[in-house]
């Protein structure tokens, strides 16, 4: 896999140089909500800048529908990149002067960019090719697609791996190639079946195996417990029986929530309760792990060689309900262990909470492909450079 430093290497002064980075920031409005991306994104971008290449920078936003939406605009992206690189950033079509900075408009106003069709991608692959001499992926929350900026656009350039995926894939072997153990997962966020693949994955690889969140509720209902009002996959209890069992064959700690804070309603100023998991009142829901779980949890990270974290533990946008995230994330900064945040609501949440983020090994900008890897996915985005 040639890398950013082979392509500085052999000189880009004068060069039109794509980059695809990963963008896809949170927005209020126009604002920028959380900016962890497009900081990922400066170090690659200034490489080249400072290397007198001609930079174009391909991303997305959003999932508008394959056409133009001001909602979706990339303008306050350009705006924020500019301040960090210090110098303008201008949304154009075409790579501009040495040295210098453009941003295509969301290259998802395109269709043809996720389009399932190869040769309605490989067409605009063809059109982004004609405007760069060398092509940089630098998109990490994108690796696993395969789309025309990130997969097709490889094949018809000379590809270079960015410093933000090669640090990525680096910390994602270390999960799964070379672990210190013990190995700790800890899995959160609403839903079991986003998950599943991973948890059959990891119940192969790891240790201990903490479930929080949303999806905590599926696994305490498999093992017979009511969960009242609280978010629960019915379709899904089979196939949670069937981990807990494997867990239990292979040796695998999994660590379920004791107590929750049971709200009487899904809002910020919920009136709530700490019950334990197996009294859940029929009126009440489970916003977050209690606080005898946040100590439970912070336990069963103590000893930990290696963490991997992905989901948050409760409604962490409530104030009242962000304290059994914060405790997680808590732990793991006062951990000895290598501990990877896995990119998604999880580094959202870190950095919401006002936590020091070199607290932290790696905090991952792609949390879905982080997690397709962990399954033991191939991430198309990766395999293009590798070839």
């Amino acid at each position: 896999m040639k890398t950013l430093d082979d392509l500085l290497g052999e000189g880009v002064s004068g060069r039109r140089v794509l980059v695809r980075a990963d963008l896809n920031v949170p927005l209020d409005g126009d604002r920028i909500t959380d900016d962890g991306r497009v900081r990922a994104s400066v170090p690659t971008i200034k490489a080249l800048v400072d290397a007198g290449a001609r930079v174009l920078v391909a991303a997305h936003l959003g999932r508008p529908k394959g056409e133009p939406d001001p909602k979706f605009s990339l303008a306050p992206v350009a705006a924020r990149l500019g301040e960090l690189l210090g110098q303008d950033v201008r949304i154009g079509t075409e790579a501009a002067g040495d040295g210098t900075v453009v941003l295509l408009e969301n290259i998802r106003f395109d269709a043809r960019e996720t389009s399932k069709d190869d040769a309605e991608r490989a067409a605009l692959a063809d059109e982004l090719a004609a405007k760069a001499d060398a092509f940089v992926s630098d998109g990490f929350g994108v690796v696993h697609r395969k789309q025309a900026s990130v997969y097709d656009v490889a094949e018809k350039l000379p590809h270079y791996a960015g410093g933000l995926v090669l640090a990525e894939v680096e910390v994602l072997r270390k999960l799964t190639d070379d672990t210190q153990r013990p190995y700790v997962v800890v899995l959160g966020g609403a839903k079991v079946s986003d998950k599943l693949g991973v948890i059959a994955n990891l119940l192969t690889k790891v240790d201990r195996l903490l479930i929080g969140g949303g999806m905590a509720y599926t696994f305490l209902k498999a093992q017979g417990h009511e969960v009242g009002g609280s978010l629960l996959q019915e379709d899904q209890l089979d196939q949670v029986r069937g981990f807990l069992a494997e867990a239990e064959r292979r040796g695998v700690e999994l660590v379920l929530p004791v107590d929750v804070l049971a709200a009487t309603d899904f809002a910020p100023d919920a009136d709530f309760e700490v019950v334990r998991t197996d009294a859940i009142p029929a009126d009440r829901q489970g916003l977050d792990i209690g606080p005898e779980t946040r100590e439970l949890f912070a336990s069963k990270l103590a000893d930990a060689q290696t963490v991997f974290w992905n989901g948050p533990m409760g409604v962490f946008e409530f104030e009242a309900f962000s304290g059994g995230t914060r405790a997680v994330a808590e732990a793991l900064v006062k951990s000895d262990a290598f501990t990877v945040v896995g990119g998604g609501d999880s580094a959202a949440a870190v950095r919401a909470l006002g936590l020091p983020e070199d607290g932290f090994s790696h905090i991952s900008t792609g949390g879905g492909a982080s997690l397709e890897y962990l399954e033991g996915k191939e991430l198309p985005g990766v395999s293009v450079l590798e070839a």
